[in-house]
């Protein structure tokens, strides 16, 4: 009995080296282990920085939005020619009715200088598109720099959400700021940063949009 004990025992260098793997592979799971928790860390550092911004400017909702806003009632989505002759729109700006088909619309996302014929700028809101329209009284004046630097702002970040939002002049129109989503309207004078972020919220790529899904 007592050989084959000896036999089974470990000798010195044996016991050494078992003892040394064990303390490798209890460092392994230790440094597996604080890399897992390094990456839990980022990993809702990074969800802390997105979720509030895309709370903040919006998405795609599967629930058709009641507002805000006011719901117009649709001129229909009917594709005409260029230049072609049709009723007049119900509202300034339209928010629905006839407009260009491709390749002549919808036109680019983001900023613009120009002022978007309406038959262009409702192609962007089939598409489930946002369209932010100023008039300033006095382009050259401070208050309209002002103006245009702050919706340049808003724009720029839900752009930079892949939201789809446009922003441009409308010379004319009644108000100094209008947005416009497929049959809704929300028109006002003053600045007003959360009343145009939840229109974008709630309108963006909404079932509203006959086509919310195209880009």
């Amino acid at each position: 009995m007592t050989t084959e004990n000896s036999k089974n025992r470990l000798t010195p260098t044996q016991a050494r080296a078992a003892r040394r793997e064990r303390r490798q592979n209890r460092r392994k799971f230790t440094r597996v282990l604080i890399a897992a928790a390094v990456g839990g860390v980022a990993i809702l550092l990074i969800l802390g920085l997105i979720l509030p911004m895309l709370g903040d400017l919006g998405g795609s909702s599967d629930k058709a939005p009641d507002g805000p806003g006011k719901r117009i009632e649709s001129d229909g989505k009917d594709h005409i020619e260029e230049g072609a002759e049709h009723p007049p729109y119900r509202t300034v700006p339209a928010a629905s009715g006839w407009h260009y088909p491709q390749p002549l619309a919808p036109v680019s996302w983001g900023i613009h200088t120009e002022f978007i014929p309406e038959e262009k700028r409702i192609h962007n809101l089939e598409h489930g598109g946002i369209s932010i329209a100023y008039n300033c009284a006095d382009p050259a004046s401070d208050s309209c720099k002002q103006l245009t630097d702050s919706l340049t702002d808003i724009v720029n970040r839900a752009r930079e959400a892949n939201l789809k939002v446009l922003m441009s002049p409308y010379p004319g129109m009644p108000t100094t700021i209008a947005l416009t989503a497929w049959t809704f309207l929300d028109a006002f004078d003053e600045f007003d940063k959360n009343r145009i972020n939840d229109f974008i919220k709630a309108h963006e790529s909404s079932p509203n949009a006959p086509e919310r899904f195209a880009n």
